[in-house]
């Protein structure tokens, strides 16, 4: 693709997402590319590239453009992106020269618009803290208030791109170093984790997914925190276990691997599309004492099993803020309704889990969001309402978790003081 067409395609895509704003921008740019076959992986990679970082600027982007009186739309907000990065407008106007395949000719409104931002900063003194950290207005005050004096480091670190996480799958391979190995060979280089011992961390973004290791089931792709979340349950091989909430199953294929293909493991999930992908992951993985069952309240399958699992795995919907530096358009699309509606899903959920739970046997619960209400203060609320269960220190095998996992009852991780994405778990027994 010539440099024009590649910005026509960033302009597309970006139009694409903002058309298509309550589904992820992942899933509308894998969409986008599918449609187009004919961009190259190189092209894909400049594209997809160009496009998170706008959205990872877009407030600020959207800050410069109302102040210059521009309209906002994907055109120009390629075009503001293009000038405040450094580039002449005679450069920018080349990308949109009108030929085959490249953007229409900058207009003169448009050129006055540009003009006025040449030699301006991304961030301006006069942008709100909200604005220049680009979260919504309504949030910032609420990360302030938890975090205090480490507020701008946390969220500085969620502005930045994601590391690219892969879990080696011992069923199928015998340590970290034989799959680095292996990995190696195919020109991708890792990494060991610091926490997680099933750890990897790729460096730069590479394309792991037509690795033969990957195709083959040797490693997965899951952030190093979410490989935490699946070792905090302690399951072992004579367990019968339940993934409440199992989504495409990455928590499922962790915990199968540490209860080495025995006890029995049932994955549920009210969408079955994701089931229907965790099925797909768990034949790649060689995993074959796990079940998948569509939730539903009533569901024979479900009152048939009350008290009768040693672990239940509560991955709870959430606000998804400890993912933004992978999902930048999720904090534009976060109404400050939606935290109160799943605040109060999130409770739902837990105490229906909870009945699910035998006695002696422990509830698992978990988020990837770094704010309080979904994680603490909800746990302290089920706590109150359920006196049957406390706190409990993970039973995980010592030599697995690290030792500072193992003396805490839960823990909530951030990008800016764990490389990982922000997650929060914690443990409870049913006395």
């Amino acid at each position: 693709m010539t440099p024009s067409a590649q910005i026509s395609a960033v302009i597309e895509l970006l139009l694409a997402i903002q058309k298509e704003k309550y589904i992820p921008a992942d899933s509308t740019a894998n969409r986008f590319f599918r449609r187009r076959r004919y961009i190259g992986g190189g092209d894909r990679r400049f594209v997809s590239g160009k496009v998170w970082e706008i959205l990872r600027c877009y407030r600020k982007l959207e800050w410069w453009l109302k102040r210059v009186g521009s309209p906002i739309n994907p055109r120009m907000m390629v075009a503001a992106y293009l000038v405040l990065s450094g580039n002449s407008i005679s450069k920018v106007h080349s990308f949109y020269s009108g030929e085959k395949y490249a953007p229409l000719l900058l207009n003169n409104n448009e050129i006055l618009y540009l003009q006025s931002l040449v030699n301006k900063p991304f961030v301006s003194a006069e942008m709100s803290k909200a604005v220049i950290y680009e979260v919504p207005d309504w949030v910032y005050p609420i990360i302030n208030d938890q975090y205090g004096d480490q507020t701008e480091k946390e969220l500085s670190t969620l502005l930045e791109p994601a590391t690219l996480d892969l879990r080696v799958n011992f069923l199928k391979v015998e340590d970290r170093y034989k799959a680095r190995e292996i990995l190696a060979s195919e020109n991708i280089q890792t990494e060991l984790m610091n926490i997680s011992p099933w750890g990897l961390r790729a460096q730069g973004r590479q394309s792991i997914t037509s690795t033969n290791a990957f195709k083959n089931g040797l490693v997965e792709i899951q952030d190093e925190g979410s490989q935490l979340i699946a070792l905090m349950t302690g399951v072992k091989s004579s367990m019968r276990v339940l993934d409440y909430c199992a989504g495409a199953g990455g928590k499922t294929l962790a915990m199968a691997m540490m209860m080495e293909n025995k006890g029995h493991i049932i994955a549920s999930d009210i969408f079955s599309a994701r089931l229907n992908a965790a099925q797909s992951r768990l034949r790649r993985a060689g995993v074959f004492n796990c079940e998948t069952h569509i939730f539903a309240e009533d569901a024979k399958w479900l009152k048939r099993r009350v008290e009768s699992f040693d672990r239940v795995l509560v991955d709870a919907p959430c606000s998804g803020t400890g993912t933004w530096r992978r999902n930048p358009d999720a904090r534009l699309r976060f109404k400050e309704n939606d935290l109160l509606e799943l605040v109060e899903k999130q409770a739902h959920i837990l105490d229906s889990a909870a009945r699910m739970v035998k006695k002696g046997g422990r509830l698992i619960y978990a988020t990837c969001s770094i704010l309080r209400q979904e994680n603490q203060d909800q746990i302290n609320n089920f706590l109150e309402r359920n006196n049957n269960f406390s706190l409990v220190e993970p039973d995980t095998i010592p030599e697995l978790l690290p030792e500072k996992f193992m003396k805490k009852t839960s823990f909530q991780l951030t990008p800016a003081q764990n490389q990982t994405d922000g997650f929060f778990c914690t443990v409870m027994v049913k006395n």
